[in-house]
């Protein structure tokens, strides 16, 4: 349900927000005592936490994107199940199987790591299309279907994957309808020097500190409902609806020369999920309402993966952040 300025007290919700973010903050600093110098990736995973929605890492391998998922989960008293994606993985690996009883003559249910808080898709990409569309029901519906049963996964869930874009041998790329359900798909670079320095000591001296249980599940829950006070007026609404717009139809902006080099644009999920993750961008900065660059902070990590390129475009190797620059650049800030 939309806010209505005029129906809600901004400052009463500041101090509500204030008070629920601290958690959360909690969080980030537990993970960031371990995971260093990578704050975009680490707020990137809060952002999936608190709005709901599954999260793309892609980087060079030794980029702690794995560390990151799980140091995650172990601050967290919730569930936690790793899956290494492989090129002999079965769909029945991940999500379960049925096992004929001998003994009992019938069929028994085996559930698969799948059933889980949070599930770390290591290097997915290493697996065929086969076992990676097995996650599509889970990521969408929150079930999986096994025989003829359908179950119920954990609340909260969470697919946490990570893939190397270097590589190309032996690797699958992830297709369309599997991309558009990861709600970001964040590009990890590599740590300041400063920051590479203090990797490099604890590594040597095994001085990381350990991670402690910081938050449980219902608190993250109570967070979910906070971000859903965070106020987003009809301009943002309709400034989310023109960038997604454009990535469709940018003739329609003035970017005619964007047209030859884009062959499809995101999906109505892309405008969903700008929407809240753009909350949550707010509420982490313990705002009460949504502002423009909110928005324009969330959109490349939401629409990186939901643009097509045309060959023309990888032909001048042109990639979608320069689409999106191109795209935030034309279209007024309301």
């Amino acid at each position: 349900m939309q806010n209505d300025l005029t129906s809600i007290d901004i400052k009463q919700v500041s101090e509500e927000i204030e008070r629920e973010s601290q958690v959360i903050y909690r969080l980030s600093n537990e993970i960031n005592k371990k995971v260093i110098g990578q704050e975009k990736m680490v707020e990137s995973l809060l952002i999936g936490l608190l709005a709901n929605g599954h999260v793309l890492l892609e980087g060079v391998p030794g980029l702690a994107k794995t560390l990151a998922i799980k140091t995650l989960s172990e601050a967290v008293n919730g569930s936690f199940s790793r899956i290494q994606f492989t090129p002999d993985l079965l769909p029945a690996d991940v999500v379960g199987t049925l096992i004929y009883n001998i003994k009992e003559n019938d069929f028994k249910i085996k559930k698969g790591p799948i059933f889980t808080n949070f599930v770390l898709a290591d290097e997915i990409n290493r697996s065929p299309a086969k076992v990676q569309s097995a996650l599509l029901e889970a990521m969408q519906e929150k079930q999986v279907t096994i025989g003829d049963e359908t179950y119920k996964l954990e609340n909260p869930f969470l697919v946490l994957a990570t893939q190397n874009p270097v590589e190309q041998e032996g690797t699958y790329p992830l297709p369309e309808a599997q991309v558009d359900r990861f709600m970001l798909k964040t590009v990890i670079t590599y740590p300041n020097r400063e920051a590479e320095r203090l990797v490099l000591r604890n590594s040597i001296d095994e001085s990381f500190p350990k991670v402690e249980k910081v938050i449980d599940l219902q608190e993250i829950l109570r967070a979910r409902e906070m971000v859903k006070k965070v106020y987003m007026d009809e301009k943002i609404e309709r400034y989310i609806l023109d960038i997604i717009s454009a990535t469709r139809k940018p003739s329609d902006f003035g970017l005619s020369r964007l047209s030859p080099l884009i062959s499809f644009g995101a999906s109505p999920r892309g405008s969903i999920n700008l929407a809240l993750s753009a909350r949550v961008f707010a509420f982490l900065r313990r705002r009460a309402y949504v502002i423009p660059e909110d928005v324009r902070a969330m959109s490349k990590d939401v629409l990186r993966h939901r643009i097509g390129l045309s060959y023309e475009a990888e032909a001048e190797n042109i990639n979608a952040d320069f689409i999106i620059d191109e795209i935030l650049n034309a279209i007024p800030i309301p």
